[in-house]
């Protein structure tokens, strides 16, 4: 047989072997790995920033309190100034770290995509509040809607390295805030098995939506057990203000068994010091504000550090979401959430660049990759993002997938074994070996268990990647669009309960599948 004849010979096994399925716990990237690896603040610095920290909460405090968190907090012994701010001492801070829910579940609807939150394990994720879709033929935005929503829903649900999905998009087809509210919930949860993150603007809509969760999952005390919707709460109007609104949705929310993710999102030169290090410490400032508020409510309910400084460009005001500035800040922020041992997201993946280009792919890559070695648990805006949140492409969600899953891969690092190390394996390929090590057993063992393939990515020759017509990335991305959307449609919930949703709540998404018709 001929020295060609080998190598394709090769090719075939490795193919053949590449095509095979293997378990899920052998696979080169699962959910979850630990991250911690980049850091760039020195612990002196972490300390300096906590006391940063304390020392606004407890001389600057907080404008805009609610009653009932005024209630709460001076209860605690908190206090509140002359011109009505309230002020946070150090030991209530250390007594909501002490109480504060550690190692929690984000749960999904289906157990296979629950995501355990202990340590510095790490999962991507969507969000963002984008008001625009990406129409990437005509090159143009329009408004977005509920079935974009459910769309995107369907998309993320298979896409192996966007671990949750958190709401990307505004219905702009739906005027009526609680319609609105109670909407995006239910095309979320019912484009996706996994875990899902939404909003509300008023605790009415919090108190709806649950009520159409707990029919979902068959009861209070089943939603209770694992609530699989979590809240993301902008509890504060940066700088050091409470959102009143939101507050209450806050306190709701507590009330319902629904985590919260405690969002506190200044933006750099605007709404929060420009100075790199202030914007950290006034976001962590908020949030441990917003921690106190919590544990006070109920001790230990699951909340995630959600500190999300956002950077200006200086020049014009307007936010860069996908600027180096950007991405050291949140993962700065992501090694706070690691010093308080606390579940923490943070943001990033959120280009500047209108289309899924080149200045896309550089801006998403290198905030998500320090982000993602920061330690943080949850990494929001992974994915899909572009014009800095303001439009959500589909198509994004598909090459962002590749991207993503290499970026696991370097979170997973190199293990150091005495086989990893491959004395012997060197020994066999130089010693009467064939000098190569293509068509070794390690290598066959390892070829899907130690690396990762892009799905739409091309590795292609120029001469294979012309002869097979010269293959575009964005062109093979909405392939995979168009051949997701046009499956069937997710089933994880039964008709019957879908039916009996329809006929109680105001639900939007049409129902395209005859046999989903409610009789």
């Amino acid at each position: 047989m001929s020295q060609k004849s080998n190598r394709m010979g090769g090719r075939a096994a490795r193919q053949a072997m590449r095509a095979a399925p293997i378990p899920e716990n052998e696979k080169p990237v699962r959910p979850g790995f630990s991250g911690g690896r980049y850091q760039p603040l020195s612990q002196d610095e972490v300390l300096k920033i906590h006391e940063a920290a304390i020392e606004t909460l407890e001389t600057i405090g907080f404008a805009n309190s609610l009653p009932s968190c005024i209630e709460l907090i001076t209860a605690a012994g908190g206090s509140l100034t002359s011109d009505g701010r309230l002020l946070v001492p150090r030991e209530m801070v250390e007594d909501a770290l002490s109480k504060a829910a550690k190692n929690i579940t984000l749960y999904a609807q289906d157990p296979e995509f629950d995501l355990d939150l202990s340590g510095s394990r790490t999962y991507f994720g969507t969000a963002g509040a984008a008001v625009h879709v990406v129409d990437t033929v005509k090159r143009e935005y329009r408004e977005s809607t509920s079935q974009d929503l459910y769309d995107a829903a369907r998309i993320v649900d298979q896409m192996e390295h966007i671990h949750f999905f958190q709401r990307s998009m505004v219905l702009r087809d739906i005027e009526d805030p609680a319609e609105m509210d109670f909407n995006t919930c239910y095309a979320a949860i019912a484009g996706t098995r996994k875990h899902v993150g939404t909003s509300f603007v008023d605790p009415a809509h919090v108190h709806q939506t649950v009520d159409m969760l707990e029919m979902v999952a068959g009861g209070e005390d089943a939603w209770r057990a694992r609530p699989f919707v979590s809240c993301s709460c902008c509890f504060v109007v940066p700088p050091m203000r409470f959102a009143e609104d939101a507050c209450r949705v806050l306190e709701a929310c507590v009330e319902r068994g629904m985590p919260i993710l405690l969002l506190a999102a200044g933006q750099a030169g605007a709404t929060s010091p420009a100075s790199l290090a202030g914007a950290v410490v006034q976001e962590v400032a908020e949030v441990l504000g917003g921690l106190v508020y919590v544990n006070l409510l109920k001790p230990g309910h699951p909340a995630i550090f959600g500190t999300w400084p956002f950077v200006s460009d200086l020049r014009t005001g307007a936010m860069s979401g996908g600027s180096g500035e950007q991405a050291v800040l949140m993962a700065a922020c992501g090694q706070m959430g690691r010093f308080y041992d606390l579940p923490t997201g943070i943001a990033a993946g959120m280009a500047d660049a209108k289309l899924p280009d080149a200045q896309s792919g550089y801006e998403k890559s290198y905030t998500n990759v320090l982000a993602g070695h920061s330690g943080t648990n949850l990494i929001y805006e992974a994915a899909g993002m572009h014009a800095s949140l303001l439009g959500c492409c589909l198509e994004s969600y598909i090459i962002d997938n590749d991207m993503l899953g290499a970026i696991n891969r370097t979170i997973r690092g190199i293990e150091i074994t005495d086989e990893s190390l491959s004395i012997e394996t060197i020994r066999d390929v130089c010693i009467g070996g064939p000098s190569h090590f293509l068509g070794h057993d390690q290598t066959m063992q390892l070829m899907q268990r130690d690396y990762v393939y892009p799905e739409v990515g091309d590795r292609l020759s120029p001469k294979e990647w012309n002869e097979k017509g010269r293959p575009d990335l964005l062109e093979k991305a909405r392939a995979r669009v168009s051949e997701i959307l046009a499956g069937p449609r997710p089933q994880h919930f039964s008709t019957e309960v879908d039916q009996e949703i329809r006929k109680h709540y105001p639900v939007r998404l049409a129902v395209t599948d005859p046999d989903e018709v409610a009789t």
